[in-house]
């Protein structure tokens, strides 16, 4: 039987102090106030003082209120039924449908022992050509999307999740507007995605605590389910909301702050969830797929700085397209060998091509006289942006290859591309 205690010693912000023993971090309590009954998580232990972050506000809650530990920290179900759900950041159902209890696991637990863990070796296909044919997306590979505000980062989130390769789709929205969460929702039920997705949706106007919760709820339940042998691909949306959640605590816990007032603690918050993405021996994936918006389109702001450290490249979406030049998938080497014979010669050529063609656009800016090369780049930069880059481009990877060499013979003779004849005499198109 856990103790009840019967005084707050204070109350600031959603934070509530209470004085309590054998009270373990992440720990849940009930707070009973004449509004209800609400849930409280411990954030902070310091000598015998329990600080708890209430779920829904202190509104309501004064200093004669009980509060009752638990004994347990947050779980999450990791049941089949969860597959065409929605639930918030506390893993309550936001679907009007009956909450789940059947398998509860623990949330926020250690990432992978290494030992289990296997070198990633499969390609994830997502239609995209910016993305199949030029940074390929590697099964456990942990990958963020650095943004601005306004692009269409989520559109691109949605659109993976209709068309990635995998078995199981795990959505975490975080600060979410209620129109992003809508657009999600309604893109993923209206083209039958729904049914092999799980949805944890914070949404700008709940409790900041919640924020904190969706990864870890998201990344307990696709860890379940990669053991259960299931290629999981966890998208979430947006970091820097999170990163912004655990600084408003932070202030409120008057943490002594870091760069930018973040908690000094940020880059090991943001590995440990980004840790989780693993290839099991014997068993499934977890990859992940991680919005960060850049304040300012600032990269050395510190939530993208301190998320380049850990992950393994990034895909730059800028102006509605994915970006060749900073874009990178560390880990493309991987597969890229292995899906056709001229895939590695293709994604080199044409990014080469494309580098010279944003040379000679810079020349034509400045009045030179463009030459018949400097005509060809040209054209081959305009068939590049349109056919390639443009993120409404929807065709699998052998096309975009195909499409790679087409546009490549439509502007230059085989002669001038600095491919191996090997390949120009297989995949040359046979019209040119």
């Amino acid at each position: 039987m856990r103790k009840i205690y019967h005084k707050i010693i204070q109350i600031q912000g959603n934070v509530i102090t209470v004085e309590a023993e054998d009270v373990a971090y992440n720990e849940l309590a009930e707070v009973s106030s004449r509004l209800g009954t609400s849930l409280a998580q411990v954030i902070r232990l310091q000598d015998n003082k329990v600080y708890l972050q209430v779920f829904a506000g202190s509104r309501g809650i004064s200093t004669g209120d009980q509060v009752r530990f638990l004994g347990r920290e947050m779980q999450v179900s990791s049941s089949e039924d969860l597959l065409g759900r929605i639930f918030d950041g506390r893993g309550e159902p936001r679907d009007n449908r009956p909450a789940i209890d059947a398998d509860m696991v623990p949330i926020g637990g250690p990432s992978v022992n290494p030992a289990k863990r296997i070198i990633p070796r499969n390609m994830i296909r997502t239609g995209i050509p910016m993305i199949d044919v030029f940074n390929t997306l590697v099964e456990s590979q942990k990958l963020p999307i650095f943004s601005i505000a306004g692009e269409p980062y989520n559109q691109l989130l949605a659109r993976i999740a209709l068309q990635a390769e995998v078995d199981v789709i795990i959505l975490g929205g975080m600060g979410l507007k209620y129109d992003d969460y809508l657009y999600l929702r309604n893109t993923l039920d209206e083209h039958g995605a729904l049914s092999r997705s799980v949805l944890f949706v914070h949404t700008a106007s709940d409790p900041t605590v919640e924020c904190l919760m969706v990864p870890d709820m998201a990344l307990a339940v696709a860890e379940r389910y990669a053991l259960e042998g299931k290629r999981v691909l966890v998208l979430l949306t947006d970091m820097t909301n999170f990163a912004d959640a655990l600084k408003e605590i932070a202030i409120t816990m008057e943490q002594i702050p870091a760069n930018r007032g973040y908690p000094g603690d940020l880059y090991s918050q943001l590995a440990s969830r980004y840790e989780k993405a693993v290839d099991f021996d014997g068993a499934g994936s977890i990859t992940i797929l991680a919005v960060t918006t850049m304040p300012g389109d600032d990269v050395t702001h510190p939530v993208p700085d301190n998320t380049g450290y850990i992950t393994e490249g990034q895909f730059y979406l800028r102006q509605g397209r994915i970006e060749p030049f900073g874009s990178l998938s560390r880990l493309k080497q991987q597969v890229n060998s292995k899906t056709r014979a001229d895939h590695r010669a293709i994604m080199d050529t044409m990014i080469r091509f494309y580098s010279d063609y944003r040379e000679t656009m810079e020349k034509q800016s400045m009045g030179f006289q463009m030459s018949n090369w400097d005509k060809k780049l040209l054209k081959y930069g305009r068939l590049f942006e349109s056919r390639m880059m443009d993120l409404s481009v929807n065709i699998p990877l052998e096309e975009a290859l195909d499409l790679g060499w087409q546009t490549l013979a439509e502007c230059f003779d085989p002669t001038e591309c600095g491919i191996k004849s090997d390949l120009v005499k297989e995949f040359w198109p046979k019209s040119h």
